[in-house]
């Protein structure tokens, strides 16, 4: 068992206790919150010249260049008598009804369903759609393909959707255009869709099993990308943007971060074989427009990071395999204020490891192999487990490690699969099947809560695996398989939490494993419903990619007692030929819960199913079919 990296590598502690306030004299990310920022020692500099940020670039290449030959020489070495070494801001609006999951109030996600008056608006398989539900309806009214007229969709994905006042961003990744590409739409009052304009900005592929590119804050879009740094042409690695239109050339890209916004930290980097730019890009929205200023740290390439109501968290870690696990966590405020930096060790599994909490600290659960989260990587994060927890007063400009009293040590679970979340007062984690099939008669599941502020751990006994953590009112529901059946275990989370009940869906699975695919509509202080995709027992949980959900279960919540109220279930009889020529892998998923104005839907893939409460049992009053050419809607009597 590897010892726990994360007290080796934090000696440095930092060398004066008096807070030293440093003034940002150059460009950052356009304000998005109000001012009051929390206070830190000191923020990093920004390079003065262009001049001066090639000349360190191009010195980052050659120290890369020569570690990764003397690496081979190494490794031919060990070769000869051993084998070849294995590889170990404005507030959101008061009148806009969520539908989505976030982890933050306030701060939306890129998702696949919203809502936009009196219209749903559905993003899938590379086309948008509208569904009226105004005045008691439910009726498709407008449907537009998610891409330009003039672009060719094969080779891109369209994978998340936001909407702000009367505009629809649809975000995906264009493998053929090479970046993020940002379709713009107009919806009017009465849910009609028309298509405005496309922009691309230079990145590598953002996606990530778990995380979402994109964030909204009032009229405010944000994106983190990751760039690779060229060892050759450093040209080409820096955040552009461009207007798409029909024979668009590369020249066209527009650079959008100048040197005096790229941001590097007080320390060494040449440890690392691959160095990257990290990006944040605020684009203004307001009025139609699309007026984008970016932000780049330049740190390792492995990245988890999370949004905050005030700042964006860049946690950066390197990917050397033969290295020890040497990361740098980013802060970039959204008040316009300098990024600063502190140098940390391992690497959080996901967006859901961390937590600014209401005492000015920053709460992350990290692990000592983690290489962060993009692509797949948080489906097999493994290693030791610690809770680091750091005043944000703390960061400086990269030359400052966390001590290593920041670090407590915590029970590390057995297994892959591994889930954490931040529910009041706990850090709650555990494992459980995650993209893999339902395992059947293991020999014991644990979930591990902390307290994060006073540190008591304790450890609860579960009939089934970890594979979901959600809030509940002020409590918490845990979900997962025991290789037959699916579990919905309740947690009041007092000071000394407790596992009060259990429910158990005979014969089923997750269907989603998204964290939208879930949602809790609460209606009292410990009383509400919650809805979630299933599916047939014992499936892989990475089929949800390439299998529909069978329906959207419902339960009832009473004083953490469960219920069931019944579900709304799919007709995949009735599914066609949708001649799909995008984003025909569901990687974000196509089934939702869904509670707006007093009413229930289930979103189900082409189908919208309203669902009624009559005598505490769910009832289908009522589906609508919105897919291109096949639309039909059915009323039950």
């Amino acid at each position: 068992m590897k010892t726990l990296l994360l007290l080796a590598l934090t000696a440095v502690i930092t060398s004066s206790g008096l807070l030293v306030l440093t003034a940002a004299t150059t460009d950052t990310i356009p304000p998005i919150s109000a001012s009051g920022a929390i206070p830190v020692q000191k923020t990093m500099r920004a390079f003065s010249s262009e001049q001066e940020l090639q000349a360190y670039l191009r010195k980052v290449a050659q120290q890369a260049l020569q570690r990764r030959a003397d690496e081979k020489l190494k490794n031919f070495a060990l070769s000869a008598d051993a084998g070849l070494m294995a590889e170990a801001p404005p507030a959101a609006k008061a009148e806009a009804e969520s539908v989505t999951n976030t982890q933050h109030a306030g701060v939306d996600e890129g998702g696949i369903v919203k809502v936009h008056g009196n219209h749903l608006v559905v993003l899938r398989r590379g086309r948008l759609f509208t569904v009226a539900i105004g005045d008691g309806a439910l009726k498709p009214i407008s449907s537009v393909d998610a891409f330009g007229p003039d672009i060719d969709p094969s080779g891109t994905w369209y994978d998340e959707m936001l909407v702000a006042d009367n505009t629809v961003v649809v975000i995906g990744y264009s493998y053929q255009r090479g970046g993020t590409e940002v379709g713009l739409f107009d919806i009017n009052s009465e849910g009609r869709l028309a298509y405005r304009s496309t922009y691309h900005l230079r990145s590598n592929d953002y996606y990530s099993s778990r995380n979402y590119a994109s964030r909204l804050i009032g009229n405010k879009l944000i994106f983190y990308a990751p760039e690779i740094l060229n060892d050759t042409d450093f040209s080409r690695s820096f955040p552009a943007v461009r207007k798409w239109h029909k024979g668009a050339s590369e020249s066209e890209f527009q650079r959008i971060v100048p040197a005096n916004r790229v941001y590097r930290p007080e320390t060494n980097l040449d440890s690392t074989y691959v160095t990257a730019l990290h990006t944040v890009t605020v684009c203004d929205l307001a009025n139609g427009g699309f007026d984008c200023k970016a932000t780049s740290v330049i740190g390792p390439p492995g990245h988890v990071f999370y949004v905050s109501p005030d700042s964006v968290y860049v946690w950066a870690s390197t990917w050397g395999r033969n290295e020890q696990n040497r990361s740098i966590v980013f802060r970039m405020p959204l008040d316009g204020s300098g990024p600063s930096a502190l140098r940390v060790s391992g690497s959080p599994v996901d967006q859901f490891s961390f937590l600014q909490s209401e005492d000015d600290y920053l709460n992350v659960l990290v692990q000592s192999s983690g290489k962060g989260d993009g692509m797949w990587r948080a489906e097999t994060a493994n290693g030791d487990v610690a809770l680091m927890r750091i005043p944000i007063w703390s960061f400086s400009d990269g030359s400052d490690a966390a001590p290593s009293w920041s670090y407590r040590p915590l029970p590390k679970p057995a297994g892959y699969g591994f889930q954490n979340r931040f529910v009041g007062r706990y850090l709650i984690y555990g494992t459980g099947s995650g993209w893999g099939y339902p395992k059947e008669n293991e020999a014991k599941w644990n979930l591990f809560m902390v307290d994060w502020n006073r540190g008591n751990t304790h450890q609860l006994k579960l009939a089934h695996g970890v594979d979901r953590i959600e809030q509940m009112g002020t409590d918490a529901v845990i979900v997962g398989s025991d290789g037959k059946d699916l579990h919905f275990s309740a947690v009041r989370l007092g000071p000394w939490p407790e596992i009060v009940s259990r429910y158990t869906r005979e014969g089923a699975s997750q269907g989603e494993q998204r964290s939208h695919g879930f949602f809790y509509k609460p209606d009292g202080q410990d009383s509400g419903m919650l809805g979630l995709p299933i599916s047939v027992p014992g499936r892989a949980g990475y089929k949800h990619l390439f299998e529909s959900s069978a329906a959207i279960l419902f339960l009832r919540n009473d004083s953490l007692q469960f219920r069931e109220i019944g579900e709304l279930g799919s007709q995949p009889e009735r599914a066609i030929d949708d001649r799909c020529r995008a984003s025909c892998v569901d990687w974000y998923g196509n089934a939702r819960p869904l509670f707006l104005r007093g009413r229930v839907f289930a979103l189900l893939g082409y189908e919208i199913v309203e669902g009624r409460l009559d005598d505490g049992r769910m009832h289908e009053l009522r589906r609508v079919n919105y897919a291109p050419g096949q639309q039909y809607s059915a009323v039950i009597q």
